[in-house]
C-alpha cells in the first residue's frame, strides 16, 4: 500500500491520524510516518485498514469464487469458502487464486490488486 492510498482509506473511514493510530494499536508518528511515506506500512496494519473501511462502506456481500468463476475444485481447498469469507478473500491468507495459494502477504497482496473483487472495495 502506498503512503496516498492510506490517507485517502483514512479519510473515506473519517478518521483523524489520532483516531486511526489508536485503531490500529500504534502511534500518531508512526501513522504520521506512514502518510509522509518516510515508513513502510506494514502488512497487518494495511489489512487492518482495509477490512474497516470494508466494513464502513458496506459493499453488498459477493463472493470471490462467484466474482471471478472459481472452479469448485478450487474453491473447496480455499481457506475464504471453508470461512465462507468470499467478500473478503483479500484479507485471508492462504487463499488459492490463480490455482494456488500466495506464499505471504506481498505476493498476496499484489495479486488482489488485480482481482474483481478487491477493485470493488477500493473503486467504492
Amino acid at each position: 500500500m502506498e503512503h496516498e492510498e492510506f490517507i485517502t482509506i483514512r479519510k473515506k473511514l473519517e478518521k483523524t491520524q489520532r483516531d486511526i493510530a489508536h485503531i490500529l494499536g500504534t502511534s500518531v508518528k508512526a501513522v504520521s510516518s506512514y502518510e509522509q511515506g518516510w515508513r513502510k506500512i506494514p502488512g497487518h496494519v494495511e489489512r487492518q485498514i482495509l477490512l474497516l473501511l470494508s466494513k464502513k462502506i458496506g459493499l453488498e456481500k459477493k463472493n470471490c469464487w462467484d466474482l471471478v468463476g472459481c472452479p469448485e475444485d478450487q474453491r473447496e481447498r480455499c481457506p475464504a469458502w471453508e470461512f465462507n469469507s468470499g467478500d473478503i478473500c483479500w484479507f485471508i491468507n492462504g487463499t488459492i487464486c490463480k490455482q494456488k495459494p500466495q506464499k505471504n502477504w506481498h505476493e498476496k497482496s499484489a495479486l488482489c490488486r488485480k482481482c474483481t473483487v478487491f477493485k470493488r472495495l477500493i473503486d467504492a
